[in-house]
């Protein structure tokens, strides 16, 4: 559950004063956001993201939009011989996630829009992306799948699970929520893999469930062709 956007009328409508979403949603919030996102589901989500990379030793991988750094940490934990980096323009989301990696190597984080990643091409071989991209105005959007696309190496990946997919009522009332939520409604039915396709990745639906506090959580692997 980590968000990063431009301030746009819609962030701008919910009180926001910075030009990106916080990770909680307000500064304020920060302090509880680790317990919040935990209540919500977002560690198996984590696992659930990190089983199906399958990682490698001896790779780099990259989170947009990390937040505290709870899911770069982690792919740092399954892969110790990896390079793992978690990007976010939240610099007090981003000084919570050091103090958890203090003394470590091979992990660190960096301030930073998915939109415009400071890093070169095909630098990556992973990239991830958690509750993210619903928090992203629709013309930012195809922005940031370009630029993940672009520092992927050909044949890498990016491993992205939101809100959305083939959401319906009967998924219970969180989902009944999303559906009218204008932040899902670009993630609804197909509309992440066509996003991704139209960037020119191979995307591929993984996996999709229902999580009792935020609805039908879908799984999405994207592919650069080689």
């Amino acid at each position: 559950m980590e968000y990063m956007t431009k301030n746009t009328p819609l962030h701008q409508a919910m009180g926001n004063r910075h030009d990106y979403l916080p990770a909680a949603g307000r500064d304020a919030m920060l302090p509880f956001y680790d317990l919040l996102t935990r209540l919500l589901g977002a560690r198996r989500v984590h696992r659930s993201l990190i089983r199906q990379a399958d990682l490698a030793p001896d790779t780099r991988i990259l989170e947009i939009g990390c937040g505290t750094g709870t899911l770069t940490v982690a792919a740092k934990d399954a892969q110790p011989r990896a390079d793992v980096i978690g990007t976010d323009p939240d610099p007090l989301a981003l000084a919570r996630a050091e103090r958890k990696i203090r003394g470590r190597t091979g992990i660190r984080f960096e301030r930073a829009y998915a939109q415009d990643l400071p890093f070169p091409d095909s630098s990556f071989d992973y990239v991830f992306s958690s509750f993210m991209l619903h928090h992203l105005d629709p013309e930012l959007k195809p922005a940031l799948a370009a630029e993940v696309l672009r520092v992927l190496r050909p044949g890498g990946r990016l491993h992205l699970a939101d809100v959305g997919g083939n959401i319906s009522a009967a998924d219970g009332y969180a989902s009944r929520r999303m559906l009218k939520n204008p932040h899902a409604s670009g993630n609804l039915g197909d509309g992440i893999p066509r996003l991704l396709r139209a960037a020119g990745f191979d995307c591929e639906e993984v996996d999709s469930g229902v999580y009792r506090h935020v609805g039908r959580v879908t799984f999405y692997r994207a592919t650069r062709p080689a």
